[in-house]
């Protein structure tokens, strides 16, 4: 196994599915499955996921909503998509952790390394939402802050594309693939692999990200286990 440790980073709009809003049950259950497919081998695996799919701050911004205020939305919807997961996870027979940038009890506990370190020990699926705690961050930046606290050997990031490209080929049909990419290669041809903060905090942390297609069942596993199914950004 490749990756002892990962930080699984997930849109909220790759929960959506089919749908055009919300969460879909049958995403919920492919991704549960993986992620308990990747535990089993003994990784260890932490989660941080996105909420574009019930609510964006930025997209309230641009509609006259306060950002703050939008981003504090924002965070809750991360909470919602995170609840659902850990509900599937649990369903099948997963031991998880929920911790948050925002503490809500008695629904999840105030995210600490301490705590999330003692539970991936434990071998418990741990699961941050609430972004930061912070307005004016996002999910990207949010996963590579946690991703960097529990020493996590990477991030993977799921998306719905197989790796980064020249340009997005769900456009372009000429778009070609990287297998790999350094940090400033990327941010010198302006890919969209992540937010400039979280790619500064990668590069400054000498922390790899791998983007990869989650919603290919199995791939998961293969990225875990070394496969190359996707595109690996590193120093």
């Amino acid at each position: 196994m490749k990756y002892k440790r990962i930080l699984l980073k997930l849109s909220g709009e790759s929960l959506m599915g089919s749908q055009s809003y919300g969460i879909s049950p049958d995403m919920l259950t492919q991704y549960a499955l993986d992620i308990k497919a990747v535990v089993e081998r003994g990784c260890e695996v932490a989660i941080v996921i996105g909420g574009g799919n019930i609510f964006r701050g930025l997209s309230g911004a641009a509609k006259g909503m306060d950002r703050v205020q939008g981003d504090y939305m924002g965070m809750m919807a991360t909470l919602i998509n995170s609840m659902a997961l850990q509900a599937e996870l649990e369903k099948q027979g997963m031991a998880t952790e929920l911790l948050s940038g925002l503490a809500i009890e008695p629904i999840c506990k105030e995210m600490s390394r301490r705590r999330a370190n003692e539970a991936l020990k434990a071998g418990r699926v741990v699961i941050i939402g609430g972004g930061t705690g912070n307005p004016f961050f996002t999910t990207d930046t949010a996963s590579t802050l946690r991703a960097i606290e529990i020493q996590a050997d990477v991030i993977l990031k799921g998306t719905r594309v197989d790796g980064v490209y020249t340009a997005d080929p769900e456009k372009d049909p000429t778009a070609k693939k990287y297998s790999t990419l350094t940090f400033a290669e990327a941010m010198g041809k302006k890919l969209k692999v992540m937010d400039l903060t979280a790619f500064a905090l990668c590069d400054e942390n000498n922390l790899p990200i791998y983007v990869f297609d989650m919603n290919r069942t199995g791939n998961l596993l293969r990225v875990v286990e070394g496969e190359e199914v996707g595109t690996l950004v590193t120093k």
